[in-house]
């Protein structure tokens, strides 16, 4: 089965543990999403979408959205559908 590729991380700010992550496909509160990089990867649940500070249930291709992470996803991590 081919992964559903949702977006790539382009920047990840250490300090809060939030990911920027450029959509290519919509992305919503409650979906599950697997964040790979080489050989490192690690599901969760997305339970936090911001954009430009502002909260949002869901967000579409194109967008670039804050997430808030549970481990660190460094720039150029891909995010998958899980």
């Amino acid at each position: 089965m081919d992964k559903v590729l949702l977006g790539k991380v382009t920047h990840f700010f250490d300090k809060i543990g939030v990911a920027i992550v450029k959509l290519e496909k919509p992305l919503k509160i409650g979906d599950q999403v697997e964040f790979v990089k080489g050989d490192a990867s690690f599901k969760q649940t997305i339970e936090s979408i911001q954009v430009e500070h502002a909260a949002l249930s869901e967000a579409k291709k194109g967008d670039e959205v804050g997430i808030k992470v549970e481990k660190a996803a460094k720039e150029g991590t891909l995010v998958y559908q899980a």
